[in-house]
This record gives C-alpha cells, sequence and structure tokens, in this order.
C-alpha cells in the first residue's frame, strides 16, 4: 500500500498539470505520514502546517487572498524555509479552516510553482464544502 499511494504522489510531483492535492480519508489512517515521509523521499524541505495544533495559522488565509503574503506570513510565523519546486507544504487538519481550501484556487493559478498537499477528514472536508473543489487532485 506504502508504495502504491508513494507512486501516485510522485506522479503527482512531476506532472506538468499539477494542481494542489487534497488527501482525504478517516481519522488515523496515515494521511499526515505519508505526506511527511514523501516531502523527506522526494524534497529538499518540507514546510509543515497543522491548523488544528497551530491556530494562528488560521488567520493567514482570513485576511488576504494574495498567495505571496500568505506564504510570506507562513514563513515568518514557523520559520521554515519554502522554495518553489524544492519545498513540499503541507496543510495538515484542513477540515479546521475552510478558507484554507478556497485558497487553494489562488495557489493553483497565481503560485503553480508552489507544490501543496493537504490532508483532512472527510467528515471535516465535507462540511466545509469548498467553492472550489473541481481544482484540486486527490491522490486516492
Amino acid at each position: 500500500m506504502e508504495r502504491l499511494i508513494l507512486n501516485k504522489l510522485l506522479d503527482w510531483k512531476t506532472s506538468p498539470y499539477r494542481k494542489p492535492l487534497i488527501l482525504k480519508g478517516v481519522r488515523q489512517v496515515g494521511k499526515t505520514w505519508i505526506l511527511k515521509e514523501f516531502g523527506r523521499r522526494y524534497y529538499e524541505n518540507t514546510a509543515y502546517f497543522n491548523f488544528d495544533e497551530n491556530e494562528e495559522y488560521k488567520q493567514f488565509f482570513e485576511t488576504t487572498k494574495d498567495v505571496n503574503r500568505i506564504l510570506q506570513n507562513l514563513i515568518l510565523a514557523s520559520g521554515q524555509k519554502i522554495v518553489p519546486e524544492k519545498t513540499l507544504i503541507i496543510f495538515d487538519e484542513i477540515q479546521d479552516c475552510p478558507k484554507v481550501i478556497n485558497s487553494m484556487k489562488y495557489f493553483c493559478e497565481n503560485a503553480p510553482q508552489y507544490h501543496i498537499a493537504c490532508a483532512g477528514s472527510l467528515l471535516g472536508i465535507a462540511l466545509a464544502k469548498p467553492d472550489s473543489r473541481r481544482l484540486f487532485q486527490s491522490a486516492l
């Protein structure tokens, strides 16, 4: 199973049509682990943002839709390095922040050079009802 999902994630990484990815599923099945492992194996750096553990990250998506401003705020708050094409950005527990899901539209349109993978529970994502679901790819 691990090889299968890692192969699909690698296909996503190398695709010229790559869009922000949302990995959704029930709780405690390894979504976060597989994304972190994928980042460790295939990227120079992984920038991990958990919206359940760090409430302050949510505010960066509440006040603007400007991708560069969001990234600058995340870099400053976390101290993590984010380099286009070389950093996997992981947004975890996105069901806790519907504005993050909506912002993926702007990352897709205005900053496709950033590799973004999100993880969240099925119920929470369904309740968030994002406006731009068609913009995302699913690894499963």
